[in-house]
């Protein structure tokens, strides 16, 4: 969304929806979920990326630093942000603690408070995807990266398991206001193409999985029920209707159960999307 041609209306309505969104990631224990499931995801993207020792990087949406923590100790003078504070807070603590000089700043994906061309690599490792309004993520993405640089970007594919795990949660929220687009669109290649354009050259697209292991479809439930911001936030929407709950408890086991390729314990491979391209010009 352009701020500067909304009316003010619409900026109420917008300001609404970011307040909701960071509420939603304060919800539960998103560290927790990342360490379980995706530990090695930011590390992944940072060596895609090519982070080297004095890149400037900027992690969008960096969460609680699962990529920007391991750009730093590649050496590189990185600043995360994110519009939750919350999430900055423990992204601090777990920088300082593995030695890790890292810049958190609270921010919003879509009106970056950074200059044109700021950053060798600008980077979202399943954190950018989540902004409303694609188009004008994409388009501070490209516009704080510096002409030559480096965009990267891990989302969740629609067809893979956590885009359905938000397809399966949707009929249990609130629907979105127009214009806010889902999430799991950043992890399609013509999507995401369409949202960079002829801004970018060298676009890399390839599709990954990452394998996450429960003991149970039900732990794998139990652990987003209670830690996963957008699973929470489902939950408590329908807390009085016990039916409801019942409902989404057997959606997400059984979602979990035709993914599982385990044996004596639920293992499932999550399809993601890896981008990489450089800024034009």
């Amino acid at each position: 969304m352009d701020a500067a041609g909304a009316t003010d209306a619409e900026q109420t309505l917008d300001q609404a929806l970011k307040d909701k969104h960071r509420a939603m990631w304060a919800l539960g224990d998103y560290p927790a979920v990342a360490d379980a499931v995706i530990p090695d995801l930011g590390a992944i993207l940072v060596r895609a990326c090519e982070v080297g020792p004095g890149d400037r990087v900027l992690d969008v949406a960096a969460g609680a630093g699962n990529a920007a923590i391991p750009a730093a100790v590649a050496g590189a003078n990185v600043v995360a942000s994110d519009l939750t504070p919350q999430l900055l807070e423990i992204g601090q603590r777990r920088a300082a603690a593995a030695g890790a000089p890292v810049e958190w700043r609270l921010a919003d994906a879509e009106a970056l408070p950074f200059g044109d061309g700021e950053f060798d690599v600008v980077m979202s490792c399943v954190g950018v995807m989540f902004a409303p309004h694609h188009q004008a993520s994409a388009d501070e993405l490209v516009r704080v990266c510096r002409p030559g640089g480096t965009i990267g970007l891990v989302s969740w594919t629609p067809e893979g398991f956590v885009g359905q795990m938000l397809g399966a949660t949707r009929p249990y929220v609130a629907p979105p206001p127009p214009g806010a687009q889902p999430p799991p669109l950043w992890g399609r290649e013509d999507h995401v193409a369409a949202l960079l354009g002829d801004r970018v050259v060298d676009l890399d697209m390839r599709r990954q999985s990452v394998t996450t292991e429960f003991a149970t479809p039900e732990d794998f439930r139990e652990l987003f029920r209670h830690s996963y911001g957008p699973t929470v936030a489902a939950y408590k929407g329908i807390a009085d209707d016990p039916d409801r709950t019942a409902a989404l408890d057997h959606d997400l086991d059984e979602l979990a159960r035709r993914a599982d390729r385990g044996s004596d314990t639920t293992v499932m491979d999550w399809e993601y999307l890896l981008v990489t391209a450089r800024r034009a010009g």
